[in-house]
């Protein structure tokens, strides 16, 4: 799939674009989100969180590395690895079993590149000024899934809204 880069204005851009997203998602989806810190990781997985379970307060899991809830999908599984020490300690997080049975949402997922399956989702992050801007890749059926929920459109959008 050719990446789609999509300019996000502010926070609460960032947080639709997670709203955008889950709808489509299903369990043993993979979304990794990566990118410096302050970039908007943990928005738009608020976002996403919000969306798919109603919880319009997630935690961040930096301190706890990894939070749970009950989605009208599946569960959902959202792991902060900032603090990961090693990436074998991630099995130790339940990784494997959301990976199988959940949603997992991955912030920091570089600290776990070697583990993360070939069909993820990911999500690069990144923040000039005020405005944040994201570019998504993914392989196999996220093409279809991504236009399935208007985020393509929103590429497309932006690139009208430049010329």
């Amino acid at each position: 799939m050719k990446p789609i880069s999509i300019p996000l204005a502010d926070a609460a851009a960032t947080a639709r674009l997670g709203e955008a997203l889950a709808p489509v998602l299903r369990a043993g989806d993979i979304v990794c989100l990566s990118g410096p810190l302050g970039a908007g990781k943990t928005t738009l997985a608020r976002g996403l969180i919000a969306a798919a379970t109603g919880e319009k307060e997630a935690p961040s899991p930096t301190f706890a590395l990894v939070e749970t809830y009950e989605g009208a999908a599946a569960p959902i599984s959202h792991f902060d690895l900032y603090r990961l020490e090693k990436p074998d300690d991630a099995w130790e997080l339940g990784l494997e079993d959301a990976f199988d049975n959940a949603i997992s949402i991955i912030e920091w997922p570089e600290r776990i590149e070697q583990i993360i399956p070939a069909d993820a989702l990911i999500i690069r992050l990144d923040h000039h000024g005020g405005a944040r801007h994201a570019v998504i890749v993914g392989a196999g059926a996220w093409e279809a899934r991504l236009a399935a929920a208007g985020i393509s459109a929103l590429a497309e959008g932006s690139k009208k809204d430049a010329e």
